[in-house]
């Protein structure tokens, strides 16, 4: 079980460059790996294990469990309610007339280890994408600006080059947002998309699954119809025809047991609620995306609520500049220096002195080393400019210099 998981282990590993968010992340790391540990449980269960058992005297079990496998296995509808041992045997099975009551086969058991990692290819799609049409600019622009042994004569040359690098591409960034914010459309189309795949899937009963485990879970026992028990069964019945001694068909009806469809129900239990709160949150990230896009004034209050150590005009002399493409490389190089910060502990000021050495580890100077490409480009601008206040500030920073 432990090697099960231990073979996604490095998917979960921190990136050293941050050119995404949370929600983004929570598509191509967290759902993936959910998916892919899915899909090597199952088919540990299913072809190490014994994925299905049948009973028939009249057949050896061993033909009777390929046959029933590969040609599915089947359950009553109707029979689903009443006293098991009396009325039915199990939940689904029960003696039946052809062509008078309703046969649901199931042949899915047999492909859900490949579902799941073919749905996991799929959720990794938008992320393949936006790293081939990024093509590591953040990287480029933050190397070396995070390194504590990298000389001060070096990470001023990064600065500049930072600082140039800005001001030369100043309104021409905005297809390189455009391009982030279609993959994360993709991400919302394919979690939407993903769900009725999985109800195709599974004959139409996963878009209501979650919803009716929970109304199942309040009902009374006498009045209750499990709803994993109808999706996934874990006794079914399997029927074998052969010719018997005088050359006419013979029919026998076994019973089987599928002990892969106890974890199969769990696993899509959970599928449910993670593709509800995946999809949600991906609707209100567009929604938040939508407002960056056509707000100037959202823009601004997020540049306001990062840089805190600059007053409110200072950073509006930058934001008034800047249009969307800019605003989000500005964003996600700040974004870039806190992810940074955070993997490597180095959450003290940048400056020569006594504090770096020795507090290095202060998360109270984060904020000076956090958002300097903010300090550095509304230096470079602020010159530029009218507002003489804006390009004081930057030339009594310590940590802009």
């Amino acid at each position: 079980m432990f090697d099960v998981f231990g073979s996604v282990k490095g998917l979960l590993k921190i990136d050293s460059v941050c050119i995404d968010n949370n929600v983004f992340r929570l598509h191509y790391k967290a759902t993936v790996v959910i998916l892919v540990a899915f899909s090597l449980l199952v088919t540990s269960r299913q072809y190490i294990g014994d994925p299905i058992d049948c009973i028939v005297d009249e057949i050896p079990l061993n033909v009777m469990d390929t046959y029933c496998w590969i040609y599915s296995t089947f359950t009553i509808p109707n029979r689903l309610t009443g006293r098991v041992g009396q009325d039915i045997v199990q939940p689904g099975v029960s003696s039946h007339v052809d062509g008078k009551d309703d046969v649901k086969y199931h042949k899915y058991y047999q492909w859900v280890c490949f579902v799941l990692f073919f749905q996991a290819m799929l959720f990794y799609v938008p992320r393949y994408l936006w790293k081939t049409w990024e093509g590591g600019r953040i990287k480029m622009l933050v190397i070396d600006l995070n390194c504590p042994i990298v000389s001060d004569d070096c990470k001023n040359d990064r600065k500049r080059l930072l600082v140039d690098y800005f001001t030369t591409n100043l309104h021409m960034q905005n297809f390189y947002a455009f391009r982030f914010f279609i993959c994360e459309v993709l991400n919302f189309i394919n979690v939407v998309g993903q769900i009725f795949f999985m109800d195709f899937f599974l004959d139409g009963e996963f878009s209501t699954y979650g919803s009716d485990v929970l109304k199942f879970t309040e009902m009374e026992p006498e009045e209750r119809e499990d709803p994993m028990s109808r999706v996934f069964p874990k006794v079914t019945k399997c029927t074998f025809h052969k010719y018997g001694p005088s050359g006419s068909v013979q029919k026998f009806d076994g019973l089987c047991v599928l002990p892969l469809n106890i974890v199969n129900e769990k696993i899509y239990v959970f599928l449910w609620f993670w593709f509800i709160f995946l999809s949600v949150l991906s609707g209100i990230s567009l929604i938040y995306r939508c407002c960056v896009i056509v707000g100037p004034k959202m823009r601004l209050y997020l540049l306001r609520a990062k840089c805190r150590i600059a007053s409110a005009e200072q950073v509006e002399t930058i934001a008034n500049k800047c249009e969307v493409g800019d605003w989000f490389v500005l964003y996600q190089l700040g974004q870039e220096h806190r992810s940074a910060d955070l993997q490597r502990g180095n959450v003290g000021s940048s400056e020569e002195t006594r504090r770096e050495r020795d507090c290095i580890t202060n998360v109270n100077d984060q904020v000076g080393r956090e958002w300097k490409p903010y300090c550095y480009i509304l230096k470079r601008h602020s010159k530029r400019s009218t507002t003489d206040q804006s390009a004081k500030f930057c030339d009594d920073r310590q940590d802009c210099k």
